[in-house]
């Protein structure tokens, strides 16, 4: 990445500049998230910046003042996520500032994104398109019944099982993400179904903000997203638990208001230069993102 620290410029009655996400420390980027009342741990935003790049706005005594990242998932994709503004500096400019930074980063890239409310009009001044609706659900998991998968095998991934989790992921989100998938497999929990022997579901859990969210989920059909989901609610009976969803309707969202995943906000998923096609409406046999990994990385 070039030099961003030569990039400046006045905002309101003070200087701000630009500086690569890697040069700040945890502190500065937790205090940041924190003050827009986001969830992120100090160990979720490391996380994010070993998988992705990203800037940050920085005022004349170095406090962070706004941030952007994406993940290059491959030379024509890339995921837009963690696009914060000081609410000092929301009306100011600064998050178009951090957003034409990130664009011209990720070049003629197709980008996609999760807007809040508060953002939506920003992205679309940028021409972003919006795609569809990303259920925010959670709660205290409570276990539920659900029905056995119809002729599979559900059991605990393994390390062997990591390129068969990496070709169906990618079959269903439309884009290879071996980086994020391999990272975050080595730090959660995964439950597969399997078929003949083959991958053909899966649900991945691990540790974030106020306590575990699923995701993602991959399957071709509600009745086999819950049987993957099943053993991770139940592991987390009592518990915090999050999942993120586009799926509206269905015995998929009644399943999760059983477990206690209720509806708790939503934002919308938006892209620009969308080049990859069917990610989100795919046939009934097909592989389907029903849980996303995060707001962030899509």
């Amino acid at each position: 990445m070039d030099n961003p620290d030569v990039e400046s410029r006045i905002v309101d009655v003070f200087e701000i500049r630009l500086a690569d996400i890697d040069s700040v420390d945890l502190a500065q980027l937790l205090a940041l998230s924190i003050a827009v009342q986001w969830p992120h741990r100090a160990e979720d935003w490391q996380f994010m910046r070993s998988i992705g790049r990203g800037v940050v706005a920085l005022d004349e005594i170095g406090r962070a003042l706004g941030s952007a990242m994406w993940f290059p998932y491959s030379d024509g994709f890339a995921a837009v996520g963690m696009v914060i503004t000081s609410p000092r500096l929301q009306a100011l400019g600064t998050g178009q500032w951090l957003m034409h930074r990130v664009m011209a980063e990720c070049g003629g890239r197709t980008l996609r994104l999760n807007a809040t409310r508060a953002a939506y009009r920003l992205y679309r001044s940028l021409d972003f398109k919006r795609e569809q609706t990303l259920f925010q659900c959670q709660g205290e998991a409570i276990a539920s019944d659900a029905a056995p998968a119809e002729a599979g095998n559900i059991r605990v991934l393994m390390e062997a099982d990591l390129p068969a989790l990496i070709e169906l992921d990618a079959a269903a989100y439309g884009v290879r993400r071996a980086g994020l998938m391999t990272g975050l497999f080595h730090q959660s929990r995964s439950f597969g179904l399997f078929r003949a022997g083959r991958l053909e579901t899966f649900a991945m859990c691990r540790r974030f903000g106020r306590g575990h969210v699923v995701g993602p989920v991959v399957a071709s059909c509600d009745s086999d997203a819950i049987a993957v989901l099943a053993p991770h609610v139940a592991a987390h009976e009592g518990q915090f638990l999050r999942l993120d969803t586009h799926r509206a309707t269905g015995e998929f969202r009644d399943f999760l208001a059983r477990s206690g995943l209720a509806l708790f906000d939503a934002v919308t998923t938006m892209s620009l230069r969308n080049d990859v096609k069917g990610a989100f409406l795919r046939g009934n046999d097909q592989p389907k993102i029903y849980g996303v990994v995060s707001q962030a990385f899509g």
